[in-house]
């Protein structure tokens, strides 16, 4: 599950993101505030570009982007009913469409749009953005805890399929028919993820102590992970947030004989926030050629740590930015105090370096493939959606919906 920030508080401190979402490739960074929402590039570690941001609608509390298009996915607290998908370059509304209940929860892909409600999910056609599918009746999910793959091929949707243990329903969203049911947890489910191809399910209950990873469509169990130290205290809210989407990015970067470590009780690397009380999701993405692990805190700050993809250990925290007022960014001042650390990966790649990205074995051009590993073709396919020209999908058309549990707008 890519875990959204508005899924459930921790802590007492005050937030001051109401939402925060990566997209679908993890390139591009989504806030949502009481004044409106921002975009943001993730394309540097120095340097973060503020893309877009608007202030025409306040209290927001779902904005999605639809991979690095123009194509932006809004909901907000005074019409929580209400979903606004804007092509955010021309400043045009392409529609909106309005539901039977609150909207928990938005997904995208390049061919369908997921809208989740306490009992029914929506999947539309984002081509025209016709509804195309109902899926009533499904048990009680009051976080809007779903999942679609980003595989625009298959776009395998998972949902909860219980209130009380951790059973989960996968659904084949291209062919709109329910695939299997997966018993993964006795307990109620927290986090579900699909890897970047639609292949690989993790998931994760509210316990927090066991991540499990089922093959796609046949629902067998893979592998099975055991969450960080055993003197780690348990913190179910924030671990929520942080560990619902860092596993399944982290799947690329690992080393191919993975399945040694698979039932181990320590985690292949660590990375330490230096703070508590915030509701916060992370990523891995590969940022100028290296993997790196990024934060985003409900404070309003996003912070960037280096990843050593061959021995793990402890990432290091290698910059940290503001993502209110300028968006400028502050030196983590932290490590500035720390003794030096030894020569390996994770201490090289800390510091500024030309020549860092291109000594790394296995990072290149192709989009950091590790060892040699073979980039999904769909990863590199442009898409039917393209939102940079007069041409693009879906078209810039006035469409109003009302859906109350029909198939089919009205």
């Amino acid at each position: 599950m890519e875990a959204e920030g508005a899924d459930g508080a921790s802590g007492g401190a005050e937030a001051a993101l109401s939402c925060f979402s990566f997209n679908q490739d993890c390139t591009s960074l989504a806030i949502g505030t009481k004044a409106g929402y921002k975009l943001f590039s993730l394309s540097s570690v120095e340097q973060l570009d503020h893309v877009h941001g608007s202030n025409d609608t306040p209290d927001v509390y779902i904005v999605e982007r639809l991979f690095s298009s123009s194509l932006v996915v809004v909901v907000s607290h005074t019409k929580p009913r209400q979903m606004n998908v804007y092509h955010f370059k021309k400043g045009t509304e392409i529609c909106n469409y309005s539901y039977s209940g609150n909207i928990l929860a938005i997904r995208l892909n390049r061919q369908r749009l997921l809208v989740c409600l306490e009992e029914s999910i929506y999947i539309h056609n984002i081509k025209d953005m016709k509804l195309l599918k109902t899926i009533l009746d499904i048990p009680a999910n009051p976080t809007g805890l779903c999942a679609l793959s980003i595989n625009h091929s298959n776009s395998y949707v998972a949902y909860p399929g219980s209130l009380t243990t951790g059973e989960i329903v996968l659904y084949d969203g291209h062919s709109l028919k329910p695939v299997c049911t997966i018993a993964a947890h006795e307990g109620t489910l927290a986090a579900i993820a699909f890897n970047s191809s639609g292949s690989r399910l993790a998931s994760a209950s509210e316990k927090g102590t066991v991540i499990r990873v089922f093959s796609v469509p046949d629902g067998q169990k893979l592998y099975e992970f055991r969450r960080g130290m055993k003197s780690r205290p348990e913190e179910p809210s924030t671990w929520t947030g942080y560990m619902g989407k860092m596993f399944l990015a982290a799947s690329s970067y690992l080393p191919t004989q993975v399945s040694d470590m698979m039932n181990q009780d320590r985690a292949f690397a660590t990375g330490r926030l230096g703070f508590s009380g915030h509701r916060n999701i992370c990523t891995l993405a590969t940022i100028q050629k290296l993997p790196r692990l990024l934060v985003v805190s409900s404070s309003g700050h996003l912070y960037v740590y280096n990843l050593d993809p061959q021995d793990g250990g402890d990432c290091v925290l290698i910059k940290t930015h503001s993502l209110l007022g300028s968006g400028t960014s502050e030196e983590n001042k932290e490590n500035d105090l720390r003794p030096p650390l030894p020569q390996s990966y994770a201490a090289t790649v800390a510091r500024p370096s030309a020549s860092a990205a291109s000594t790394v074995p296995g990072y290149s051009e192709d989009g950091g493939a590790l060892r040699g590993e073979v980039i999904p073709e769909h990863e590199f396919a442009t898409g039917p959606v393209c939102l940079d020209d007069e041409n693009e999908f879906p078209p810039i058309t006035s469409c109003r919906g009302d859906q109350q549990d029909k198939a089919t707008p009205s």
